[in-house]
Order: C-alpha cells, then structure tokens, then sequence
C-alpha cells in the first residue's frame, strides 16, 4: 500500500524573527544546564574532491579545513562555552581523524568534552546478494548508514556521558556554513513544545534536487526529491510557497529519551546499489572461501549493494518534528564537488560573503 504523503508546516524565517530573542534565551537556559551535545557525522573520505584523507581535513582554503570552519561556527554560537562533543568516524578514518584533532590542539576545544568513536559497519554484498570480500576471509564491509549514529554511540560506551543530556545536535561535516550548537534553533523547539528538529532551506526551484520535510502517514518524514510527483514539486500555497518547499539540511535536534527507545528498533535496511571494491578469484568471479585468490578489483560500474539505515526514517519514531527556517545564503554551503556546484569553490565564496 502507497504511503500517504502530506505537508508539514515549517517554522518560516519571518516568524521565527519575531520570537528569534525568546527562542535564544530558552535556548541559552538549556544550554547552561547542560542539556546540549553535539554529534558531528565525519565517517567520510575526500574521494570526491580528489582529497586523500578524511573529509573534515579538506583545506576549503590554505591553512584553513572543514574541521575548522565548524569550530569557528560554533564559537560563534556559544563563545567559549564548552559541551559534550562526540565525533563519529569510520573505520576508513578514524585514526587520520583523531591525528588531525591533535595535531591542531583540537581547534582551542576543551578536549575533555570530545569523543571520537567509529560507525558499526554492515557487510556489503554482490547484486544477487552473495558476500564479497575485500581479501582472503575479510568481508567487504561499509559504514551502516547515517541512521546508526545514536547506535553506535551507545555501542561505544558512551551512554553514561549523556547523563542530564536531553537534546542532541546532529549535524554532518559537509556544510562550512552549519550553525551548530544555536541556542536559538534548541530554544525554538523548547518554546514550541516540540521532541526534534531539522534546520531548513527552502528550494530554490520546484526541480530542485533535495529532501524535503513532509508527513508520511501522518507521521513526521522526509521524502526524496525522486519519490516527488510532479505535480507535488510544483504545489503552492495561497502566498505562492512552495508546499513541499523544505529542503533539509543535515542539521539536527533530537530529544535524546526518544532516540533511546530506538535503539532496538527495527529501522529499514535499505539496499544502494555501489561501485564496491572486491577480491576477485584466480578465475575473475568474485572469490569466495574455498577458491583461489586474484587480485582486488576496483569496478567501474556498481557491482553491489551497501546495506544501510538512513537518518531520515529515524525522524518517523518522533511524535512531531519542527523543520525550522534558515537563511540559505548565511547557513548552506555543502562541500559535494571540488569544482561548480555545492563544491569547495562555491563554499569558500559564501564564506567570503559572510565575513567568514
């Protein structure tokens, strides 16, 4: 049976103004009771800018990484405040990562209040579902999607340092514009009674090519641009807004009880089709135990299926869900390209624009 898919009415920039200086106080409040943390999803490599090494070291410019110009945000957030700072690495880069942080002396950061743990991976397979393996007796193997952060963070010990903690700020390394740890966004979904939250940008285009925030069966959700209908891309309000206008950015808030009763909940695996590495046999099939290993083969076309839980089927376990309106040219600048569009180039000149 068809989902059925409705709008979901977002918190637009005008109206959040007129309460922007309530929302920061209460906001502030919970910060101050130590009520905030902070998760950063930085699993991924620099392979699509021609970058060997964790994407969060991508210089955006001489001197100056991802990394950092997430720091700089969320000084000027919270000034010098210091709160829970967990870092979710892949097994890809978790050593590179922890290198980094110390080498820049965790960015002027308490380091006390960060804590790198690795994603749990999922075994990837071939198309017909047969595992490979990426040498003799070594599965290949992928992160479990961005869906698992809050699993992993509990599979990692880290349970107890959430004590007192009830909002997490999920956010992922891509955007050097995020505004992170904004008392104003924490205290809009204090005020308005609500249990999470996405900072949106509204597209710039019907066509434009991006989640956006919906109800799926009555239940908060967000629905792919390639699951659109046409005719639901081009809907508009009676003030000539788009209806399925809210594109989501990865910039989170979620009540931290809810997200524990998740932990073992069935959340839907979802097959994407990858190029995936693998150790071929002496024959070119891909090797299994028993036969005589080739070589490892890079394919140039996708050859498998990654198996992965997705962050966006997560927000469906909340009772509501505020997607909160945000300035596109103050706070969206993802880095997904070196060159043109979402790309280093574009990031740095809206980091020039805003003084940055």
């Amino acid at each position: 049976m068809r989902a059925e898919i409705s709008p979901m009415p977002t918190l637009r920039l005008e109206e959040y103004n007129k309460k922007r200086e309530s929302y920061r106080e209460a906001g502030l409040r919970a910060i101050d009771n130590g009520e905030l943390a902070l998760l950063l999803l930085a699993g991924g490599m620099g392979i699509r800018l021609g970058y060997d090494g964790p994407k969060g070291t991508f210089p955006i410019e001489p001197g100056r990484s991802i990394f950092s110009c997430l720091f700089d945000n969320l000084r000027d957030e919270l000034g010098e405040r210091s709160i829970p700072f967990f870092i979710m690495t892949s097994d890809k880069n978790d050593q590179a990562t922890r290198d980094f942080f110390l080498e820049k002396d965790y960015f002027g950061y308490d380091r006390d209040q960060i804590r790198f743990y690795k994603q749990e991976m999922a075994q990837a397979t071939d198309l017909d579902g047969q595992a490979l393996y990426e040498s003799e007796g070594h599965p290949a193997v992928s992160p479990n999607g961005n869906g698992g952060f809050f699993r992993s963070l509990i599979s990692a010990g880290y349970g107890d340092c959430l004590s007192g903690v009830r909002w997490l700020n999920v956010f992922g390394v891509d955007n050097v514009l995020a505004r992170i740890g904004d008392p104003g966004f924490l205290g809009s979904l204090i005020c308005e009674g609500k249990s999470a939250g996405v900072k949106a940008v509204m597209k710039v285009s019907p066509d434009e090519k991006v989640g956006v925030v919906c109800k799926k069966n009555g239940r908060p959700s967000v629905i792919d641009y390639t699951q659109m209908t046409e005719e639901m891309c081009n809907e508009r309000d009676a003030d000539g807004n788009l209806v399925y206008g809210a594109g989501v950015s990865v910039n989170y808030l979620f009540d931290t009880s809810i997200l524990l009763n998740t932990i073992n909940d069935g959340l839907p695996v979802h097959k994407v089709k990858k190029k995936i590495p693998y150790l071929a046999a002496s024959d070119g099939r891909p090797w299994r135990p028993g036969m005589e290993p080739g070589v490892l083969v890079d394919p140039s076309e996708p050859n498998g299926y990654k198996y992965e839980i997705m962050i966006t089927d997560l927000i469906e376990n909340f009772p509501d869900f505020l997607p909160v309106e945000v300035e596109r040219e103050r706070e969206f600048a993802p880095v997904k390209n070196l060159h043109g569009v979402d790309s280093a180039d574009s990031a740095l000149a809206l980091l020039k624009r805003n003084g940055k």
